[in-house]
């Protein structure tokens, strides 16, 4: 079953996937606290809007415990910044989703995102006919395609590096490459968000 990028959410840990058919040629790198899907060296060059952009953000909430942000496209930055200002995890989704509206391409394909904490997660996706925004207490999926309301999936990594090779390797075609995020407890008791990615070439970090 081909169901385009998708988003699995849960309390404490999150992971995105990048499955396409169009645009194989990408991978996910690290820079400054974000993950960002961009094109391989080799790829074609294109002029499509939808190709490049943050998949992972970590958020730091005014008075809060840090934040993990998840998505397939430019609504990531708004959400992550709407976080980072202290909304509510549901408005910090809903806001920008509802904003931007579902991807003006071919597909109208949906936009799919995430926010986790340490101990909440919120789930989100805006497509054609629908904007739908819920918190989660246990792993949940929604995809841009046939999958494109949230449900119930089975994520058995704990840890981001595990979880961004689960969700590579799950059995729905054209995986290119995926990230993920965990927020926990440190040593002294404070909270942290660690990434990691996992790309189709064997790269990871």
């Amino acid at each position: 079953m081909y169901i385009g990028r998708f988003v699995v959410v849960a309390p404490g840990i999150g992971a995105y996937r990048v499955s396409s058919r169009s645009f194989p040629n990408r991978r996910v790198v690290e820079r400054d606290d974000t993950l960002t899907v961009g094109p391989t060296p080799d790829a074609p060059a294109t002029d499509n809007p939808y190709v490049s952009y943050n998949c992972v953000r970590r958020v730091d909430p005014p008075n809060g415990d840090p934040l993990a942000v998840l998505g397939n496209g430019s609504h990531v930055d708004p959400i992550a910044e709407k976080a980072e200002r202290g909304y509510p995890a549901r408005d910090a989704l809903a806001t920008p989703l509802l904003a931007l509206d579902f991807e003006k391409d071919d597909y109208d394909t949906p936009r799919v995102a995430g926010v986790v904490g340490a101990e909440t997660a919120t789930i989100g996706v805006v497509r054609r006919d629908a904007l739908l925004v819920e918190a989660v207490d246990s792993p949940t999926l929604v995809a841009t395609y046939e999958k494109n309301a949230p449900e119930p999936y089975e994520l058995t990594a704990t840890d981001p590096g595990a979880a961004a090779a689960e969700v590579l390797a799950a059995d729905f075609e054209h995986p290119v490459c995926a990230a993920a995020a965990t927020v926990g407890e440190t040593a002294d008791g404070g909270r942290r968000v660690e990434l990691a990615f996992e790309n189709g070439d064997g790269s990871a970090d």
